[in-house]
């Protein structure tokens, strides 16, 4: 199917293949690699909600939800707190996203599991009794959902997908968690995509509601599901209608290999690591001047000049230059002369390098000042990453250049499993210092074996007081 025009059919539409194959999928039809990746970025996804507590704006948003009360049926993850599943649902989507530091698929630019695993936990949280294979099984189907239909996309991105799609994705897995047939979840498909949102607007501002939308298409899952098993209906032409996603969101798109493919290629396994909290985007500048700096054994202040060739995607999104006054850390996060100038200074990026103090510090506007990126027009795809070069000129005229062909952290060039675990014991000891070490270790070893795992809720009271 690769249309640029609406008009397919209920029954021909693509959500169709989609809503069956998460239906009839079982955990034994899930490949080896796919289960694997799933309880890698299980815990790189908890690693990073725990960080996530120390954003700007969480206690504000949590003491609301608290204020709104209701049916406490799901937790929130780190504080504690029980809250009716929609709220648990957006809180914790927001703890995972607001950081810059969860899992992405690089082609889909979907951040799926930031959506998909919420939903999953609020909703086998509510109905109680979902074994760890259970909820597996969903997490990989809903990543799959999520990541098909961005991939599918052949027009340059326009709105926040990791929020849009991240909602098809969520129902998908609540959907199978709470055994819907296809009828039924074809209508949550429907239901949720009435309410689905996300705009780059606030990313190109660099403020804090930009981290918040994945959050409100995870409300908007649970939403969905819970109206579809009551009966609500919504419209079955969610892809590919007149008035559906791929017209209105993307454009042009093909999902001919996509749907071909359903059950053999799982998307999950084509997620990746983000070893900095920062956008995707930036993560070449800072890689290539990490690499660059240590293998020529320059300083930062021999550095001239540095200018980052990139893909329009990138330039796009994260090419800005650093203004004069203090940025947002959400602007600084999406922003090529500021992270690579971290990396150069300070030979890593973490999230106190995104704290008001460092913020100001005069020395990186400084040399973020000297650092350009260019947009590489010999690039006709609008929606690659790569590939970046990163050129360095030495106050001296030494010039140093390197091509990354690939992002650190792409399943092609993924981190190591000792560097997943260091990841994660960094984001547990920024912000679980309330929760035991042993917690911590366990959690590793549930999430590991969480096939074998007998609930859900053993995972929750290890990542709660």
């Amino acid at each position: 199917m690769t249309s640029s025009s609406p008009g397919n059919s209920g029954p021909n539409d693509a959500i169709n293949a989609l809503v069956r194959n998460v239906v009839k999928t079982q955990y034994e039809d899930l490949s080896e690699g796919a289960v694997d990746a799933t309880k890698t970025f299980f815990l790189d996804a908890f690693g990073v909600a725990i960080v996530g507590t120390l954003a700007p704006g969480v206690p504000e948003t949590l003491g609301l939800l608290g204020e709104w009360g209701g049916k406490a049926e799901s937790t929130v993850l780190v504080s504690g707190e029980r809250l009716p599943a929609p709220s648990s649902a957006m809180m914790n989507s927001f703890l995972m996203h607001n950081q810059e530091f969860d899992p992405v698929h690089d082609l889909a630019v979907v951040h799926a599991f930031t959506t998909v695993l919420p939903v999953a936990l609020a909703i086998a949280e509510a109905q109680g009794g979902v074994t760890g294979r259970e909820l597996l099984t969903a997490v990989a189907l809903g990543v799959d959902v999520a990541c098909s239909i961005g991939i599918s996309s052949r027009s340059p991105m326009a709105h926040f997908r990791p929020g849009t799609l991240g909602a098809f994705g969520a129902v998908a897995a609540a959907g199978k968690i709470s055994g819907l047939d296809r009828a039924t979840l074809t209508h949550a498909m429907g239901i949720v995509y009435s309410q689905i949102c996300g705009t780059l607007q606030p990313h190109t501002e660099g403020v804090q509601v930009n981290s918040m939308q994945t959050g409100f298409n995870a409300r908007a899952a649970v939403t969905a599901i819970s109206l579809a098993d009551r009966g609500i209906q919504g419209p079955t032409e969610v892809l590919e209608g007149r008035y559906g996603y791929f017209p209105l969101f993307e454009g042009k798109y093909d999902v001919e290999d996509i749907l071909a493919n359903l059950g053999s290629i799982w998307q999950v396994e084509q997620i990746g690591h983000k070893p900095f909290p920062c956008g995707r985007l930036t993560h070449g500048a800072a890689e290539a001047a990490l690499i660059l700096k240590e293998r020529h054994g320059f300083m930062p202040e021999d550095v001239d000049e540095v200018e980052v060739l990139v893909p329009p995607l990138p330039y796009r999104l994260v090419g800005r230059p650093l203004d004069e006054g203090t940025p947002s850390p959400q602007y600084a996060k999406l922003c090529i002369p500021y992270v690579a100038a971290v990396a150069l200074l300070r030979g890593t990026v973490f999230i106190t390098d995104f704290w008001e103090e460092r913020l100001k510090d005069p020395e990186v506007r400084e040399l973020a000042s000297r650092i350009t990126a260019i947009e590489d027009r010999t690039i006709m795809d609008q929606n690659v990453m790569v590939p970046q070069r990163m050129r360095i000129r030495l106050k001296d005229g030494t010039e140093h250049e390197l091509t990354l062909d690939q992002l650190l952290g792409h399943p092609d060039k993924p981190l190591s499993r000792d560097q997943h675990l260091e990841k994660f014991h960094a984001c547990w000891a920024a912000g679980a210092r309330h929760l035991p070490d042993s917690n911590r270790d366990r959690l590793a070893e549930l999430v590991d074996g969480l096939e074998d795992a007998p609930s859900v809720e053993e995972i929750i009271r290890l990542l709660v007081p």
